[in-house]
């Protein structure tokens, strides 16, 4: 065997992806990284925040200072302190004179509505994990399996074209047979592009998603709404006046009818929500966009493999509305593109294609990699083939097959030797 032959044999053993050495299941990523980000400051930031407001009152203890009359002993002004914060009515004239109340029962519960809003939060993303999360689990295993072997095959075709190559003793048979291969489109309706193409039928991932997306910003709308009410209503409102004259007290005479009080941690209340209330406002577009994701196809991650024959979802034009699970599964691919090892290889041959002078004779890998292996070198100059056309495929307006060059079969032999392999 010839020096040039090894070293091509070398190239292409080393071209091969190598079998994953652990199992891929855990290190996909089910989330998109805008989700998690979202869950994590939609959920985080209000149990952050009420976790320092119920430390700085358990550390300080009571919440409300009030002003007892100065004939009332200790015990009698801790009492008013104890009945005003658990009343928490506010009593007031309006305009007219007329004694008026109101409650500002709101403030009491204000830490404790937080923690609700945390929970509604994390329902869209339970919703998901449950709901959609294992379908697309093993949605995403399947092909990022096949992708890998598909490029795989690919390569290992090569190899078998070499070996026939090397034992043909009639070079111009071998390349008609190459040609006539490069017609027959031994693989026109793969599994992995029938399964895709299938997926655009199905919306059941898609519908999960973009009801997710409709809860969160429901829920962040509606806690801004919220906000705003208790500002418009109670958060302009630190003092009040208290009245105690109830029960054994209300016929005590040295009880004053009211008493005035101040809610000793209505700053920090008012800091809380507006720190949440803004944070949230500022998600509202980033839930908005991750919807609007849906509304286009992610054309960059199947030009890449348009680089796998048979794979042409983009250049026979199958894709469809973009609102379909398909679109959904390519949005998670990219997320888990680490786990997809043949990306960077038909990235990298991509992007040498188009430095190549001829990059209109490379329509897919297995073209690459015969130019690379030399096969190119003992193509007749002067051959050529003149296929026959089948009257099932699809012609072009000038009557011409439309085909996808650089389909990987040479006969049945070959198509054997390809399927064992």
């Amino acid at each position: 065997m010839s020096l040039s032959h090894t070293a091509a044999e070398y190239m292409l053993s080393d071209a091969l992806l190598p079998d994953p050495g652990g199992s891929r299941a855990k290190g996909l990523r089910l989330e998109l990284p805008s989700d998690r980000l979202l869950k994590f400051v939609t959920v985080g930031l209000p149990l952050f925040l009420v976790s320092l407001a119920f430390a700085r009152e358990f550390s300080t203890g009571s919440q409300i200072s009030c002003f007892s009359p100065t004939n009332f002993t200790g015990k009698q002004s801790a009492y008013v302190d104890t009945a005003c914060w658990d009343s928490l009515v506010h009593y007031g004239f309006d305009t007219e004179g007329h004694a008026v109340t109101k409650s500002l029962w709101a403030l009491k519960v204000f830490p404790y509505s937080l923690l609700v809003v945390a929970v509604l939060m994390y329902m869209p993303y339970l919703l998901w994990r449950y709901a959609a999360a294992p379908a697309l689990h093993s949605d995403l295993l399947f092909i990022i399996d096949e992708l890998d072997k598909s490029y795989n095959r690919s390569v290992r075709l090569v190899q078998h074209m070499r070996k026939v190559q090397q034992a043909s003793a009639e070079p111009e048979r071998f390349w008609e047979e190459y040609e006539r291969a490069r017609q027959e489109r031994y693989f026109e309706f793969p599994l992995l592009e029938r399964y895709l193409t299938c997926k655009q039928h199905t919306h059941s991932l898609v519908f999960i998603y973009i009801l997710r997306n409709l809860l969160l910003l429901f829920f962040l709308a509606a806690t801004c709404l919220y906000l705003v009410f208790l500002h418009l209503n109670i958060f302009f409102q630190d003092e009040f006046s208290c009245s105690i004259k109830t029960g054994l007290l209300q016929a005590e005479p040295h009880v004053p009818p009211l008493i005035p009080c101040k809610l000793v941690f209505f700053s920090i209340f008012q800091l809380i929500s507006l720190s949440i209330g803004g944070v949230y406002v500022l998600l509202i577009p980033v839930v908005i966009y991750n919807a609007l994701q849906l509304c286009q196809w992610d054309k960059g991650l199947l030009a890449i493999y348009e680089m796998l024959p048979a794979f042409d979802l983009l250049s026979r034009k199958m894709l469809t509305c973009p609102v379909n699970d398909l679109n959904v599964i390519l949005l998670f691919l990219r997320a888990n593109i680490s786990e997809l090892t043949s990306f960077s290889r038909l990235n990298a041959v991509s992007a040498l294609r188009e430095a190549t002078a001829n990059k209109q004779d490379i329509d897919t890998v297995v073209d690459f990699m015969t130019l690379l292996a030399g096969l190119e070198t003992t193509k007749p100059k002067h051959h050529a083939c003149a296929p026959e056309t089948d009257s099932s495929m699809p012609l072009s307006n000038g009557g011409v097959p439309e085909t996808k060059p650089g389909v990987e079969v040479m006969g049945k032999a070959s198509r054997d030797s390809f399927g064992s392999a």
